[in-house]
């Protein structure tokens, strides 16, 4: 039998696809304030927004007649017709949050009009009251408590207090940026966390990630096709351990958008190296009309027209301005000389816009090849350029952006089957004798010094062959593996810092190391909040003093997403490597009679070791081999 479902259980189903977590509630309202003309929001929220959400607004407010009607499923002021889904130039258009949101929490409305009085609505679990006089100032305020009370298997797979806070504190950081003409107050359990004038974007970052930021990017402002990319790009040696410090927004709306990020991320490709990411905070100002913004249930995403013009759009700029070419004089803010822009930025870096052809996984569209008598691309319309440019798939069905060259004789070389056999063949025959000629342990009684080469690698004759060692590598794998074994079995001893070291973060990151305080402080550091965004470390681990705070907190936040629970092996490997490489002797370096003796004696025979990176510290050379070289035997 097929029921009909009531509207409290369609509602309550409907309410997951908008408000699955405190802060998609936080951006429902947040964006409702906007759209109403606010010049003053302020958002507060308690225990993650599990307990309560607030925001309140200066903005035209609802009239008594329509308070009723904000509570209902797909009521709206911001659509009429279906026509109007072609151009929506509103952060809502649906008519679902307020419905939604009251379905799953206890909700009150208090709202005024600039001529009318102050009226108030409750919910509860999608059962309204009657509309009742209430005071106030002109706007809205709207108070979400007790979300997800009715629902409570949803209740059960929020995250903690703190990392729903996280959640929470990103979005409104993504607000205080893609608003920085609105005055933003934000609190958390009572207390500030941001607060922001409306005095333009500089200010906004300056709130959300410091003022110190802006020195260390570039403010571009550019026109191709009639698509506006504006706003800050961090330079070529400011990155940042993982993607929460990107932010992108599409006609005003804070989207995490493919297209974009990769053609950011491939522009930056030269500059940075595995698990550094660029910093940017970009507005892509576009017609609506190639732009849809009703593709996410959470309007997270947006589809565009063409990806391939605004890829192009978006890598020829950002890459133009790294590289520093001719082009990017058109692009940064303020006039900068051109001798003062190619110091900035990297030197001898071809003027035109391409760079050498990435890795074919991360291949994406872009112009195939350049028209002669084409007009200069600044100047085309979005169709113009849709028109003008063609596009190449590479032959695995990826769209290719490796600019189009024309194939060397070398390329189009063909190798005939019976050489491709040869090939696999001989690669075949060398990985197996490398897999049979593996290094076994050795007594080194057995072995006998015989002299040095460059000071590096030290010479032993064994039966019937002999042994290189790098000196180097077999001694920073030593003292490595010595590190590994006191650190893992040591109790833990602290050395506290002449200096703290202060370490800023963003709501994400700062949610994250608060859950994991107890266990960084088990590994020897003293580390505790210090003020909203930020910690202070005031002693490291003893066998660690000295160590780069910065770039180990990198690491750690580098792997926010992913990391589960810091096992100390895990996140001390790549540090203990650099202490050991510092710490061992050096090639060029004259090694004792004793030292050597010590060397050996520390390697106990094992003439197959590597350095920690995967260096060989020893090499094997048969007598056999010797002899074939002198054409002793053939």
């Amino acid at each position: 039998m097929i029921h009909v479902l009531t509207p409290d259980i369609y509602n309550r189903i409907a309410a997951g696809e908008v408000v699955d977590r405190p802060y998609s509630v936080v951006k429902e309202l947040t964006e409702n304030a906007i759209d109403a003309g606010a010049t003053e929001i302020r958002i507060e929220i308690e225990e993650g927004g599990k307990k309560r959400i607030r925001v309140t607004d200066n903005g035209c407010g609802i009239e008594k007649s329509d308070l009723t009607a904000a509570f209902l499923p797909h009521a709206t002021s911001k659509l009429s017709s279906a026509e109007d889904l072609a151009a929506i130039a509103t952060l809502g258009f649906r008519g679902e949050a307020i419905a939604s949101i009251a379905s799953v929490s206890e909700t009150e409305i208090v709202s005024k009009t600039a001529e009318g009085e102050a009226w108030s609505l409750a919910s509860k679990g999608g059962k309204m009251g009657e509309i009742s006089p209430a005071g106030g100032a002109k706007g809205t305020c709207v108070t979400v408590d007790s979300l997800f009370f009715n629902t409570p298997a949803r209740l059960k797979f929020l995250k903690s207090d703190a990392s729903e806070e996280g959640d929470v504190t990103n979005m409104v950081a993504r607000f205080i940026l893609s608003r920085p003409e609105i005055s933003f107050t934000y609190l958390v359990n009572g207390k500030v966390r941001y607060r922001s004038f409306g005095d333009g974007l500089k200010s906004a970052i300056a709130v959300v990630y410091g003022a110190d930021v802006l020195d260390k990017c570039i403010e571009i402002d550019a026109d191709k096709h009639g698509i506006v990319l504006r706003g800050f790009i961090g330079n070529r040696n400011f990155y940042k351990p993982n993607r929460s410090y990107q932010s992108l927004f599409v006609n005003g709306r804070y989207v995490v958008n493919q297209t974009v990020a990769l053609a950011v991320a491939n522009a930056y490709k030269n500059y940075l190296m595995t698990r550094q990411y660029p910093f940017y905070v970009l507005f892509l100002d576009l017609p609506t009309e190639i732009v849809d913004v009703n593709v996410h249930p959470n309007k997270a995403d947006v589809r565009f027209a063409d990806n391939r013009i605004i890829y192009g759009s978006v890598y020829s700029v950002v890459s133009s301005v790294l590289d520093g070419s001719a082009g990017a004089l058109e692009y940064v803010v303020g006039s900068v000389p051109r001798a003062e822009l190619k110091s900035t930025f990297p030197q001898n870096v071809p003027e035109k816009e391409e760079r050498p052809a990435p890795d074919r996984q991360f291949e994406s569209p872009t112009p195939k090849r350049q028209f002669e008598g084409a007009v200069p691309a600044a100047q085309m319309t979005y169709a113009e350029a849709k028109k003008e440019l063609q596009f190449d798939i590479s032959p695995i069905g990826k769209p290719s952006y490796i600019p189009y060259r024309e194939p060397s004789p070398a390329v189009l070389e063909v190798r005939s089957p019976a050489a491709e056999n040869d090939f696999f063949e001989e690669n075949r025959r060398a990985l197996l004798e490398k897999a049979g000629a593996k290094q076994q342990k050795i007594d080194p009684a057995a072995l006998e010094f015989k002299g040095e080469l460059f000071r590096t690698y030290l010479i032993y004759e064994g039966g019937d062959a002999a042994y290189l060692v790098d000196q180097h590598a077999a001694h920073e794998r030593i003292l490595y593996d010595r590190l590994r074994r006191k650190c893992e079995t040591r109790t833990v001893l602290s050395q506290p810092m002449l200096l703290p070291f202060l370490l800023h973060t963003n709501g994400q990151e700062f949610a994250f190391l608060t859950k994991n305080l107890e266990i960084l402080r088990s590994f020897g550091f003293e580390i505790e909040e210090f003020g909203s965004d930020s910690f202070k470390v005031s002693a490291v681990p003893v066998d660690l003093f000295g160590m780069d705070l910065e770039r180990f907190f990198g690491e750690v936040l580098a792997s926010m997403d992913t990391l589960r629970a810091i096992k100390l092996a895990d996140l001390l490997k790549d540090r203990l490597a650099t202490m050991a490489c510092k710490a061992a002797v050096k090639g060029g370096e004259k090694l004792t009679d004793g030292e050597v003796k010590e060397l050996l004696k520390e390697m106990d025979g094992d003439m197959g070791i590597k350095c920690p990176h995967g260096r060989p510290a020893c090499v094997k050379i048969e007598k056999s081999e010797l002899e074939k070289l002198f054409k002793r035997i053939v």
